[in-house]
């Protein structure tokens, strides 16, 4: 009686671990379907992120370049002239003043 019972206890045990390696099966499928799904996300997003800086990176160039043409020398000079009726001081008009002493 004891081999008996043994023999169905060995039975069981091999029993249930069948069943937890058969739902555990599933189990593993669901967890890959939902790394993968994360995955898929996680690469579209970089894709979107990698637009945008080549957009932005655009658009900086943009900007450095629309900088170096509203900060040159020449046109500065025509605005000053044509819009603010400046003009470039002549040596008489260039006043010299030297400060001497103690400064506070």
């Amino acid at each position: 009686m004891n081999r008996i019972v043994k023999g169905k206890i060995k039975d069981f045990f091999k029993a249930i671990l069948i069943c937890l390696f058969a739902l555990s099966i599933p189990v593993m499928l669901g967890l890959y379907a939902m790394q993968a799904k994360k995955y898929t996300d996680l690469s579209k997003e970089v894709l979107e992120l990698e637009s945008k800086q080549e957009k932005l990176i655009e658009e900086n160039k943009k900007l450095v370049s629309d900088i170096s043409q509203l900060s040159s020398a020449e046109r500065i000079e025509k605005i000053a002239v044509e819009e603010l009726g400046m003009h470039k001081a002549e040596a008489e008009d260039i006043v010299r003043v030297e400060m001497t002493g103690e400064k506070k």
